[in-house]
């Protein structure tokens, strides 16, 4: 029986606030797109990247599991996603909070309340810990950034929602940007829920930028890497698109440049997306990163064959 966890904040310990969801779903598909090349090792749980993924990540700042939420995943949490949606289920962040090129102005304006991410998803539903406890993902993420990985609840803890029509553009930024923590040793985990391509707003990342030092004057003053500089153009050149389909998941680098366009589709597009860091990498005290309590994932064995309590989490109070 998979233990229901506690997530702990500000000294008092919160149970998981689980939702009954009986709906059926649709993921949003493109007929055109057919599956990129298979990067991963997915298919078989108890194996990890290869040498090659982890220098490639290491080298990128990025890289694609294929099919590793494989199975139901997708489904179940695109269950929860479009009855939360349909309840307009807080908390919420709407396209008109971002004021993003293409976001409406206010919420009287038409597509006003079109909401743009459901925040705190770790606390929607069940199937949130037991993504985040899935051994192949566990395993993963132990390889980047070592034993004991935590779970940040302030940073991303979202499905995030592409919608059509009034959907807004992502200029290229980093997400450690807003982020208050003692080194940028994070990555960001991408659950494509349904396809991605750059036509409903799927990513595009810049290989090799989490590594690389930019100056004052090629950032604006909301931290966005700017596109009218002459000095960026080479590195805007080089941006590759990330194409998904349904259960494949993006790792990301906290400071590889990313950037999205709007959904010109006529479906709507969404992904689970998780942030961890390494158990060396506390957020600064008394920051928004330290605000909202974090989880620590379980470690692994010494084999992982013998992993048997694939939903079981740790809290500890030294975090927040």
């Amino acid at each position: 029986m998979a233990t229901i966890p506690t997530v702990y904040r500000n000294g008092l310990s919160y149970p998981v606030r689980m939702a009954a969801v009986m709906t059926s779903v649709s993921a949003s598909n493109n007929p055109n797109l057919s599956p990129p090349p298979f990067t991963g090792t997915a298919l078989d749980s108890h194996a990890g990247f290869s040498t090659d993924e982890i220098s490639r990540f290491d080298r990128d700042g990025f890289l694609i599991a294929r099919g590793l939420a494989g199975g139901d995943w997708a489904t179940r949490i695109m269950q929860v996603t479009r009855e939360h949606l349909e309840r307009e289920l807080p908390p919420v962040e709407l396209e008109t909070d971002v004021h993003y090129p293409g976001s409406p102005e206010s919420a009287d304006q038409p597509g006003g309340k079109t909401i743009r991410r459901l925040k705190q998803a770790h606390s929607r539903d069940i199937v949130f810990t037991e993504w985040i406890c899935h051994l192949p993902l566990v395993l993963r993420l132990t390889q980047l950034l070592g034993p004991g990985v935590v779970m940040p609840l302030a940073h991303h803890n979202c499905v995030m929602t592409k919608q059509p029509h009034h959907s807004s553009d992502t200029r290229w930024h980093r997400d450690i940007r807003y982020w208050n923590f003692s080194t940028s040793k994070l990555v960001s985990v991408w659950l494509a829920l349904g396809n991605e391509y750059p036509e409903n707003g799927g990513l595009f990342v810049i290989p090799g930028s989490h590594k690389i030092e930019f100056q004052p004057s090629q950032l604006d003053n909301d931290l966005f890497f700017r596109e009218d500089v002459p000095e960026n153009q080479a590195l805007l050149d080089s941006a590759v698109p990330v194409e998904l389909l349904a259960g494949d998941v993006l790792f990301f680098h906290a400071q590889t440049l990313h950037s999205a366009s709007r959904n010109r589709t006529s479906q709507s597009k969404f992904s689970a997306v998780f942030t961890f860091r390494s158990a060396d990498n506390p957020p600064i005290p008394e920051s928004r990163s330290a605000a909202a309590g974090e989880v620590v994932l379980p470690e692994l064995p010494d084999d992982v064959r013998a992993w048997t309590q694939p939903c079981s989490l740790g809290i500890s109070s030294e975090l927040v």
